[in-house]
């Protein structure tokens, strides 16, 4: 979707600010949000897809007016909420209410390093042939739907050549919203500066995207 999450390069928003040797945490509220979005990512009650997109359809407003992490907090409130695990007036009340909802598994403390060790890999086996190879030049399609996507907003409609096959992997914009995994060939796009930021851009630039098949059609 075109949300506030999907801000690169707009203008207004200043300069991007890197914050030297900046730690992993800047407040211990920051380590326990994101140890309790671990843990209950843990219970199989939804897919890294579908928590992205919780994420990205917070209000434009309070999300631009949220850090890294007050963004990942609310966006696992209306998971909880969604999934039936958290009732609105437990939140509000900060306490149960009412007997815990059953979740398919619980994540314990020593499963925790060899779970992100392995990661969730989203490979799958592939059904078809490749449509596209490295060197193909290819254009991203203009699309603007209402639900997930990880095509950026400002490559769309762009011309760039295919830079590596991937295989095929899960595809986000169903696997978002529980339709399915739609497994798809996933491929890297080279893009020149240029032809995403105009003629003024620096012209040694350039930009790579991964991108699925379906955003895909030949230039």
């Amino acid at each position: 979707m075109n949300g506030a999450q999907d801000l690169g390069g707009m203008m207004g928003f200043g300069p991007v600010g890197a914050e030297a040797d900046e730690p992993w945490f800047h407040a211990l509220w920051e380590r326990r949000a994101f140890g309790l979005t671990l843990a209950m990512g843990g219970t199989g009650s939804w897919s890294i897809d579908a928590a992205r997109y919780a994420r990205e359809t917070l209000p434009p407003p309070e999300y631009l007016s949220s850090s890294y992490y007050e963004i990942w907090t609310k966006g696992l409130e209306k998971l909880v909420v969604q999934a039936g695990l958290v009732s609105a007036d437990e939140l509000k009340a900060g306490r149960s209410l009412a007997p815990p909802a059953p979740v398919k598994r619980v994540v314990a403390a020593d499963d925790v390093a060899p779970m992100l060790a392995r990661g969730g890999p989203a490979s799958r086996p592939a059904g078809q042939p490749a449509r596209f190879q490295v060197g193909d030049p290819v254009r991203a399609r203009n699309i603007n739907p209402t639900g997930h996507t990880r095509l950026p907003r400002y490559a769309r409609g762009k011309p760039g050549v295919i830079e590596l096959v991937h295989g095929v992997h899960v595809f986000p914009d169903s696997n978002a919203h529980g339709q399915g995994e739609n497994p798809q060939w996933l491929y890297t796009v080279r893009f020149a500066g240029r032809d995403i930021w105009g003629e003024s851009a620096d012209p040694t630039l350039v930009l790579s995207i991964d991108a699925w098949e379906s955003y895909l059609e030949p230039a």
